[in-house]
């Protein structure tokens, strides 16, 4: 008996505490942000002509040269053997190569990665992020420094005058807050998709 009237209490509280924040708070959450922020509440979808094409918040692969590249992912993933293989973009997960400074193996994907872009793009500066993967695998921008390094290319394979699409980059560019906080970024799926409503040549 004095164990059961030991238990009560803790029990109850248990059942409590977990009806409080399993589901009545959770619930609560998901309706204010439903009404408050829908758009983001539902994952920042991205639709065109009803079809939903990605989200804001989530990169996708480019590869086509009438695009620009998002930055690198260093997603990995196993195959049905149980071995390491790359998955790009896998918006499943999210994860880093966790390679330190002093990796070789980084050294070496990064000299790829910067040989790739100046045959891509040309000669010239390269911006860090575009040989550098995110931390999270799947970062949906890409600097406004890069952005304006592959305009010209992107350009070139549409046809179109380069300072059309240098505009565009200018136009949908999202600037550090008050100057600092954050970097002027690009979300590369919204201009790819801004990319393809240009008057074709």
């Amino acid at each position: 008996m004095f164990l059961l009237k030991e238990l009560r209490p803790a029990l109850s509280l248990v059942i409590l505490f977990t009806i409080l924040t399993g589901f009545l708070l959770p619930e609560a959450f998901t309706g204010v942000m439903q009404l408050a922020l829908p758009s983001q509440a539902n994952g920042s979808l991205i639709t065109v002509n009803g079809q939903v094409v990605g989200s804001a918040i989530i990169g996708q692969n480019f590869t086509s040269p009438k695009y620009f590249h998002p930055r690198p992912s260093a997603l990995t993933g196993t195959d049905a053997k149980g071995n390491s293989i790359a998955t790009p973009y896998d918006a499943s997960e999210s994860g880093a190569s966790n390679l330190g400074p002093t990796s070789a193996a980084l050294l070496t994907s990064i000299q790829q990665r910067v040989a790739a872009y100046t045959k891509a793009f040309g000669p010239g500066p390269v911006p860090a992020d575009a040989v550098t993967a995110s931390g999270s695998g799947v970062d949906p921008d890409i600097s406004l420094a890069n952005a304006l390094r592959q305009a010209p290319a992107v350009a070139a394979a549409r046809k179109v005058p380069a300072a059309t699409v240098v505009n565009l980059v200018n136009e949908m560019t999202h600037h550090a807050f008050l100057g600092i906080v954050s970097t002027d970024h690009v979300n590369v799926l919204q201009l790819n998709l801004a990319l393809d409503q240009l008057p074709a040549s």
